[in-house]
């Protein structure tokens, strides 16, 4: 290895310490190139100058994406000038394309001995021996990868390294600014079609917003690094405070077992590395929110390409601690948030909270790369009513502010950059969407009734507030299932018994006479409030410690919230009903502490309901052969379809390769169905569908023609149901149902489709 040279000699480097003073003019000189980029067509060339004579080094290019995903070099001080536009990698290719695959910084003393280097004689870099690439990163999205070379076996230190990656940075800005002009590859401008998981019913088009915190090129520097620093530091502090509160109020009453996962996320924050990253950062002269977005921007990349689900996990971790601290830097006001009206939220993961920030924004719809149609994020978008979409894989970086996007509800499409007879062909939809909606309202005041005479009862599902305002509008006959986890898992903290009474008397309130059935908190699985931190990981988390499991196991949780629900209806009926129950004795167990509630509020002279019904959701295979013990039990008891076919099948419905794997409308599923009626039926115990199933058409037939004469389903489902009940002959439809479900075929899908049309039944 070659000694390195004397500071300031051609070919040897600047001494420790230096780096970051040559960052620190490196980054004043690139402001002053950035308000002026619009004036200076050689930009690239001129930041090449710069950072080539700030660090010493003979040689700095920068190679950019191309459109068809190469990466081409653009600029350079060193190498000969004609390699200009002509030089090409591929995204694996050479040292460059390692540094752009793997979205991490590559260092080497001798490029030539490494397995993945490729030459170029037409680049003239044979004497240039020394190798530092960083990626340019935006968005989780690699734009390019800046380069600086020597001719000797040169070491660059970390204090080079850290200051090429803030230069990269700030450089990522500058090209995606002047994205038209530079390379069409670093503007995304080819149509994207993104399959997904629907969350709610609907079309939409807009204008995309991005919801993680977006530093603007305004604010990527620092005229004053000590006033920077000391806004670093302030923020960091409020940042622990937060969490270390967060973990104090969760404490070990109900969520014991979460507190070593809290005690990490606290660590991470308390991460002295961590800091450090933040603080070097902003003494080269970034911002502090430049600062943050740096260190984010690479774990964002890493992300990406990560396989391990523990180390996605723990990226995620940093990602959201890094978003936490640009919102406390931004007062947490939520100013950069706003979201034009007609836009499109999207976002890799968004909690409950922060998607009802969105309430009053008007949105058109909202896309997700991680939520399945059972999350807490898709219960905020049905209640919200917009179009929504989730589980779509690589839509972050597929997708920039400002894209136009169309959003395809009904088939869990989303369409980025959609081209012009996309556009028609969705506009000619909308209208007939419009059309049918016109149609629809007209049957709001009217029955669920059959043309022989059966009437149906239509019920919503709700978990907000806000979702009673439906009511009317549907013309349903009240709520069939109330999920009250929702009120958890849109908190940071545990909601006491006051703040829970309030909310429940406010539902209560809204519904009027309609009776509102509330199911008791389901926690748990892929449901977790911000309070309980990420769990202990469970090999099946849906089999696993979650909803009534988790309630009995935490009885003075679980009893809080029992008051609560018993103080809000006073003087009316509360109809309450057990998540997940497995067996009989589960059932009696929660019934006492519910009796022992009421015993209290009897005692101490509370108001209490003047009615009490008390339910079990049948979503396990082992209750549904027990309902004959319920009789004298159970007031009602409500299906849950989705649980009790996934169980029934042994297939995640929240996994992608199973989603097709089982149907409700098979005569296996149709003949527990139909058995769990039969047996309700007997016990006299009320019983009714509260699943997805009851807004599907051919599933809602087959139901109403097995002997199913109450369903509950998303609000927007209630008019098409109601119009296809006020369709149906169910005396000629139901022995033909009953002949599929009796018969041979183990499907009944196609017969049933076939039936319909023959009937003219309309959907």
């Amino acid at each position: 290895m070659t000694e390195r040279g004397r500071p300031g000699e051609k070919g040897g480097g600047p001494p420790r310490g230096h780096a970051g003073g040559g960052a620190k003019l490196l980054l004043s000189r690139l402001r002053a190139l950035m308000a002026n980029q619009a004036q200076d067509p050689k930009r690239l060339e001129r930041v090449v100058e710069l950072i080539a004579s700030t660090m010493v080094a003979d040689v700095c290019s920068i190679y950019l994406r191309a459109e068809d995903e190469s990466l081409l070099l653009m600029a350079t001080q060193g190498l000969r000038p004609e390699a200009v536009g002509r030089t090409r990698m591929k995204e694996n290719e050479g040292l460059v394309g390692l540094v752009s695959s793997t979205a991490r910084p590559l260092r080497l003393t001798d490029a030539f001995s490494h397995p993945r280097f490729s030459y170029r004689p037409e680049t003239g870099e044979d004497p240039f021996h020394s190798f530092l690439g960083v990626p340019i990163l935006r968005g989780g999205r690699v734009l390019g990868v800046l380069v600086v070379q020597n001719r000797t076996e040169r070491v660059y230190d970390d204090e080079e390294a850290e200051a090429l990656q803030t230069v990269a940075m700030v450089l990522a800005e500058l090209v995606a600014a002047a994205a038209d002009t530079i390379s069409a590859g670093l503007r995304q401008t080819r149509p994207v079609e993104l399959r997904g998981r629907t969350l709610n019913e609907g079309l939409a088009s807009g204008r995309v917003h991005l919801y993680d915190p977006v530093v603007p090129p305004a604010r990527l520097f620092a005229a004053d690094a000590e006033l920077e620093e000391r806004r670093l530091n302030d923020a960091l502090e409020s940042l622990r405070n937060s969490i270390d509160a967060m973990l104090t109020r969760a404490g070990p009453v109900l969520f014991g077992e979460s507190r070593d996962v809290l005690e990490t996320y606290r660590l991470f924050a308390h991460d002295p590395s961590w800091e450090n990253r933040l603080v070097e950062a902003v003494r080269t002269g970034l911002s502090a929110e430049a600062a943050v977005d740096r260190v984010r921007r690479e774990h964002r990349a890493r992300l990406e390409s990560a396989r391990d689900s523990l180390l996605r996990e723990r990226l995620h971790d940093l990602e959201d601690l890094e978003n936490r601290l640009l919102r406390q830097l931004a007062g947490d006001d939520g100013e950069g948030r706003i979201a034009p009206p007609g836009s499109i939220l999207v976002a890799s993961r968004i909690g409950p909270a922060e998607l009802l920030e969105y309430r009053d924004a008007q949105l058109a719809g909202i896309a997700l790369e991680e939520a399945g149609a059972g999350s807490h994020a898709a219960i905020v978008a049905r209640a919200m009513g917009v179009p929504a979409v989730g589980a779509l894989t690589g839509l972050v970086t597929r997708a920039e502010d400002g894209d136009l996007m169309i959003i395809d509800g009904e088939g869990g499409l989303v369409h980025v950059r959609p081209e012009a007879e996309m556009v028609s062909s969705f506009q000619a939809r909308v209208s007939i969407s419009e059309q049918a909606q016109v149609e629809l309202s007209r049957l709001r005041d009217k029955p669920a009734l059959t043309t022989d005479g059966v009437e149906v009862d239509l019920y919503i599902n709700a978990g907000l507030s806000f979702d009673l305002d439906h009511l009317d509008t549907v013309g349903a006959k009240g709520v069939g299932l109330f999920r009250t986890e929702f009120q958890f898992m849109a908190s940071e903290t545990m909601p006491g018994l006051d703040e829970q009474a309030n909310f429940y008397r406010s539902v209560i309130d809204r519904a009027g006479d309609r009776p509102v059935t509330f199911r008791t908190i389901d926690l748990g699985g892929d449901k977790i409030a911000p309070f309980m931190g990420r769990r202990e990981r469970e090999e099946n988390p849906a089999l696993g410690w979650r909803a009534l499991r988790m309630a009995l196991d935490h009885p003075f949780f679980f009893r809080r919230q029992l008051r609560a629900l018993i103080r809000a209806s006073r003087g009316k009926t509360l109809r309450l009903m057990f998540p997940m129950v497995t067996t009989v004795e589960e059932f009696e167990d929660a019934r006492r502490l519910l009796d022992s509630e009421m015993e209290w509020a009897i005692k101490f002279g509370r108001d209490l309901p003047n009615r009490l019904q008390v339910g079990a959701m049948v979503e396990t295979p082992s209750l549904a052969f027990s309902i004959d013990s319920l009789k004298g039990k159970a007031d009602f008891l409500s299906i849950g379809t989705n649980d009790l076919m996934q169980f029934f099948f042994a297939a995640d419905r929240d996994n992608a390769r199973l989603a097709g794997r089982y149907d409700l409308l098979s005569r296996p599923a149709l003949r527990l169905l139909q058995r769990v009626r039969q047996r309700a039926d007997e016990a006299e115990i009320p019983i009714t569908v509260c699943g997805e199933a009851g807004g599907r058409p051919l599933e809602a037939l087959a139901l109403i023609a097995i002997g199913y004469r109450k369903l509950s389903m998303q609000a927007s489902r209630v008019a098409p149901i109601k119009l296809l009940v006020r369709s149906l002959d169910l005396s000629a439809l139901a022995p033909r149902v009953q002949g599929m479900v009796d018969g041979g075929e183990q499907s009944i899908r196609n017969a049933m489709l076939s039936v319909a049309t023959e009937l003219g039944l309309k959907n």
